[in-house]
């Protein structure tokens, strides 16, 4: 009997390298199948999806208007992108729809809020480790906005494209600013996307999932970009509405992180 592991296998053979592995050889447009999937989660038994997106969409406006309310417009940006980092932990409960409708269990939107992640206080832990790299990528945008513009106050939302897009400095400051927050983003994007979905699937530790979701996204860098332009795109989408699009986006997007993440499994 051959000792290969296949893609799906739960176990893995100590002679195959790790990175072959981690390598599935889905194309880019797998994404796409990921995205498709997650609709027809979404619009089965759609109501317990739903009300999680007005749920995320209330939270997140609350968030904007406090920023605005207590005068740390400043931050708003970074806050904005800092939501991206802990998307695949919101979206727990969007998994654990999915699991269900796999396995024919009941669809209950109380058991979406109350989740029994099989890895339990590791969830948490991961939270807080994206929580304090969102603190961290919200530091390194004031300190670039410092080293550009000195102590100058933040000219407030209204006035803030003309200072970017009509300055040398504002415009050295925006590609900077991209560079380190790309980085940020990729850094995130890696260390969680599949991270969260194992921690309620499997009984494992945060560093080890947070080592195999970067594993996996490395070995599968075509699918990967794909599916990370997919976010970002909707997710602008979702800005561009004034975060309403979140009612419909994020459910989308939790369902079909599920099942990308069976996908690479």
């Amino acid at each position: 009997m051959s000792n290969t592991a296949t893609p799906n296998s739960p176990t893995q053979d100590s002679t195959v390298p790790l990175a072959q592995q981690r390598q599935r050889n889905l194309p880019a447009t797998a994404a796409f199948d990921w995205l498709a999937a997650g609709w027809r989660d979404l619009w089965n038994k759609p109501l317990p999806s739903l009300a999680y997106g007005v749920a995320v969409f209330g939270v997140s406006l609350g968030i904007v208007w406090g920023l605005i309310a207590l005068g740390m417009d400043y931050i708003l940006f970074p806050a904005l992108a800092g939501f991206m980092v802990v998307g695949p932990l919101l979206a727990i409960g969007l998994y654990a729809k999915s699991h269900a409708l796999e396995t024919d269990a009941p669809v209950r939107l109380g058991r979406m809020i109350m989740v029994r992640a099989k890895s339990g206080p590791q969830v948490l832990f991961t939270g807080t480790i994206l929580c304090l790299l969102i603190l961290a990528w919200i530091r390194a945008a004031v300190i670039v906005y410092a080293l550009f513009f000195g102590l100058r106050p933040f000219p407030g939302l209204d006035d803030v494209a003309a200072m970017l897009f009509t300055t040398p400095i504002g415009w050295a400051m925006l590609i900077v600013g991209t560079a380190i927050g790309g980085l940020f983003a990729a850094f995130s994007f890696a260390i969680s996307v599949f991270a969260v979905p194992r921690l309620y699937d499997e009984r494992t530790d945060a560093f080890t999932a947070m080592g195999t979701s970067i594993s996996m996204v490395w070995n599968n860098l075509p699918v990967m970009i794909a599916w990370g332009a997919i976010v970002l795109l909707l997710f602008l989408l979702s800005v561009a509405t004034g975060l309403v699009g979140l009612i419909l986006v994020f459910p989308l997007l939790g369902h079909a992180t599920w099942h990308g993440y069976r996908a690479m499994k």
